[in-house]
């Protein structure tokens, strides 16, 4: 072992260990000769490092390289940062395979991801900052591969829906002659939220004119991945999928389908007549939502109480009402936010609640010692309508005829065209659209689907003419199918 790094927690570090099965797969596909160097840029307790004896291995956790150093002794097992290894090693390997950290963006970040991203440009992959840390430590792996190599992971199913996925796979298309994803419904990590997928890639050097997918139920060992079961057009892929494979794990008729509906002129967006947004940040919501019996006994006047919706739990099925909020009242919920103004004159009142030990508390959070004055919310809107942020069966799309506000825990959608909205907003249960929504959408642990305010302007209203075309039982089906897929529906 050389180099050295401090102990990170198995969260921090990303660090889950893979089922013995799939690690001895993705090796007797990767491991060809017994000759042939194999690279782990992330070898953990050096669970792939142990299959193949000609192996080298990067772990940044001084526990996990002590353990691989033991458990494959064989193996030349450096304990460091991979990113600070790659750039400056000269070898180059016949293959990898292995399990990358997935490390969301706000861990993944300082020094370690500007060097990650850094070596990534120049290997010809641009990120983003929001990348998560599994893609780039697929890209800077490929960029040690000998002509001719080829590597084989485990990866996270946000391979088939995340922004970030679609530089990584323009890069491996340009890189490998063939690159082949196998989507695994069942979990590979039963304990964990995060579904994984598999991925192979062969022939670096190469370029590959289509996408291979395997779309199965679970995963089976083999010595070799399953025949795919579509060939992705890559650009159809890029024109009509938006980068995205999810739609993929649905029949090539709902595709079809979809797919017409985008290209007719006559379909519409969410986006096309609605503004989608998130609500606003209060910076410590249980100081600034106050219950009706707390706002009674402080004597804060109604004039600086504004009833707001506090998230998707609170939420009836069509509209909210002013019998909503009396409800909301009778049940003493915290749903009067504190609503004040810059230069706004303060009754004796609502200035003892700020000065109590509560406000004094809640003035040091980040949010609001980070604006002035400190106790005046911004971005407090009254939308038109409040639409579910994370949705277990179905997206829910309220109407606001009550007036309230909403956190950001749910999404504020505020109306621009009014006529558009009320022809078109009466679609919002049907087929289609809740399939739009799950497609437009991406899963979330613990079977939930989760909408970027981004993602739900993209939600699609198709044309009288594709709805004539559409077959009800197939389009549920298909919902079914995503929902599943998601683990909401197991």
């Amino acid at each position: 072992m050389v180099g050295g790094s401090p102990e990170y927690s198995q969260k921090r570090s990303g660090a889950y260990f893979t089922p013995g099965d799939v690690s001895a797969a993705l090796i007797a596909w990767v491991c060809r000769k017994p000759t042939d160097r194999l690279v782990d840029p992330s070898c953990g307790d050096g669970q792939f490092l142990a299959l193949h004896s000609n192996s080298v291995g990067i772990e940044q956790n001084p526990v996990s390289a002590r353990r691989a150093f033991e458990r494959a002794p064989g193996a030349l097992v450096h304990e460091g940062d991979f990113f600070t290894w790659a750039i400056e090693t000269r070898e180059r390997f016949e293959c990898a395979a292995g399990n990358p950290p997935f490390i969301r963006y706000q861990t993944f970040k300082g020094e370690m991801r500007r060097r990650a991203l850094k070596l990534c440009f120049d290997l010809g992959a641009r990120f983003s900052g929001l990348t998560s840390s599994w893609a780039p430590f697929i890209v800077a792996t490929a960029g040690l591969l000998k002509r001719g190599g080829r590597m084989a992971f485990v990866v996270p199913a946000e391979i088939g829906h995340a922004p970030y996925a679609a530089p990584l796979l323009d890069y491996l298309v340009a890189s490998f002659s063939t690159v082949h994803i196998v989507a695994v419904r069942k979990k590979l990590f039963p304990t964990l939220s995060e579904d994984c997928w598999l991925l192979y890639a062969e022939d670096f050097g190469g370029k590959a004119d289509a996408i291979d997918l395997t779309v199965v139920d679970e995963f089976l060992p083999g010595r070799a991945p399953p025949k795919p079961t579509t060939k992705v057009n890559l650009e159809e892929w890029r024109a009509v999928w938006n980068q995205r494979l999810r739609p993929y794990l649905l029949p090539a008729s709902v595709r079809g389908l979809y797919a017409a509906a985008l290209a007719d002129p006559c379909t519409k967006r969410l986006a096309d007549f609605a503004a989608v947004g998130i609500g606003y940040v209060s910076g410590d919501n249980d100081f600034f939502h106050l219950r009706p019996s707390d706002a009674k006994r402080l004597q804060i006047p109604s004039a600086f109480l504004q009833p707001s919706l506090r998230n998707s739990r609170a939420m009836p099925d069509k509209q909210i009402t002013r019998a909503t909020v009396d409800d909301w009242k009778r049940n003493d919920d915290p749903v009067l936010l504190l609503r004040l103004t810059r230069d706004q004159e303060l009754p004796a009142a609502v200035s003892n609640y700020l000065d109590s030990s509560a406000g004094r508390e809640a003035r040091q959070g980040y949010k609001c010692r980070n604006r002035a004055p400190w106790y005046a919310v911004p971005d407090v809107q009254i939308p038109d309508f409040v639409m579910s942020y994370m949705s277990g069966r179905n997206v829910n799309l309220v109407k606001n005829a009550a007036g309230v506000s909403c956190t950001n825990s749910v999404h504020s959608v505020r109306v621009r065209d009014q006529a558009l909205a009320s022809k078109l907003l009466p679609q919002w249960s049907s087929p289609l659209v809740r399939l739009s929504c799950e497609l437009e959408g991406h899963a979330l642990g613990g079977g939930m689907l989760k909408l970027e305010p981004r993602e739900a302007g993209r939600i699609v209203f198709p044309s009288t003419a594709t709805i004539g075309k559409a077959n009800d039982s197939e389009l549920e089906d298909a919902i079914g199918s995503l929902q599943r897929w998601r683990h909401y529906a197991d």
